[in-house]
């Protein structure tokens, strides 16, 4: 992205998301920001320097609905700040449920865990009856048409060479030998490039995606769609026709996660396999409201609840493939296959 002037790159807090905004952006930013008090540098001081969470024991999450309507009292008392300064309702969610004094169990945002954490963030989680997310979780900053970000065609990656690098590695290891008779691929939310191994082939690769430009430009397509997931969730595919789905960066601009998930689940053959990969980079005004107020670890646990609130899926598991902690753009897989059996 250092390669395109018409964006400019921004972090927003470390290790949460680094953005990428265009100028019009930018100026549009900069105006929001003028339009009310910003928090005092003694409470942005205060969350900043919050004490870390235990990584055991941690919240149960029989307690999510309570801690969630203490969160919301607390998040209305400081709605005027909410997106000028990202990740402070979230921080606050965070210490209340570490302080919480429960026991036992496994908390369902767990903020303050390191990392390393991620690829435990999904074993034997104690999910919450309910979907735990509300309406406003899936709003953005910027709620204008997605057709018309995505008009201009970006012939740029979205995260770094290493983290590219990466992904592919752990698509050689999972994807299908290439060429293998019968197999179908869905590439959703594609672009130019899908990052599978070099020379990849299979009788059916479909890119669904926004930009009709980048998507021709893929080479390791053979047919191709352009749709607007938020608009339109249904997939226009029938039942049992993949039998692998891949997301590379693009989960966290879903305002209808459940939704697709539902019909990734419909279009998969049993036992096919979704592989949703993300890093810490995005647009942050296209991004929902929960994943740019939380951290890596809890967007392994977003994610995991769309595979789980969605069914049809067996549980799904995390994996951490960053190339170069600390060095280089994490990068992060979370995937689940199709039930066998209903």
């Amino acid at each position: 992205m250092a390669g395109d002037p018409k964006y400019i790159e921004r972090s927003i807090r470390p290790r949460t998301c680094n953005v990428y905004r265009s100028q019009t952006e930018e100026a549009t930013m900069a105006s929001y920001l003028q339009l009310g008090p910003r928090p005092s540098a003694r409470i942005l001081a205060g969350v900043r320097s919050l004490p870390p969470l235990p990584t055991a024991p941690l919240l149960p999450t029989r307690a999510l609905d309570s801690t969630r309507d203490a969160f919301g009292r607390r998040k209305a008392a400081f709605r005027p700040a909410r997106r000028l300064v990202l990740g402070l309702g979230a921080s606050f969610w965070a210490q209340s449920m570490a302080t919480s004094g429960a026991l036992g169990g496994k908390s369902f945002l767990a903020s303050a865990r390191p990392s390393s954490n991620v690829e435990q963030v999904l074993k034997n989680v104690e999910w919450p009856e309910q979907f735990p997310f509300k309406e406003e979780d899936f709003q953005r900053f910027d709620e204008s048409s997605d057709s018309l970000f995505y008009e201009a065609p970006r012939f740029v990656t979205h995260i770094d060479d290493p983290a590219i690098a990466a992904l592919t590695r752990f698509y050689s290891k999972v994807l299908p030998p290439s060429n293998s008779p019968g197999v179908s691929i869905l590439d959703m939310c594609s672009s130019w490039v899908s990052h599978y191994p070099a020379g990849y082939k299979q009788e059916r690769i479909v890119g669904m995606g926004m930009n009709e430009e980048e998507l021709k430009r893929n080479s390791v397509l053979t047919e191709y769609i352009v749709q607007d997931l938020n608009v339109n969730p249904k997939l226009p595919f029938d039942d049992n026709s993949f039998d692998i789905i891949t997301n590379v960066v693009s989960v966290d601009y879903l305002t209808k996660p459940l939704d697709v998930f539902k019909e990734m689940s419909r279009i998969l053959k049993p036992g096919g396999q979704a592989i949703l990969s993300f890093s810490n980079r995005c647009f942050w005004t296209k991004a929902i409201s929960i994943w740019t107020s939380t951290g890596d670890t809890d967007h392994v646990m977003i994610v995991g609840s769309y595979f789980h609130y969605a069914g049809g899926f067996e549980p799904p598991q995390a994996v951490d493939i960053s190339p170069n902690p600390g060095r280089s753009d994490p990068m992060y897989i979370v995937y689940s296959r199709k039930a066998l059996t209903a």
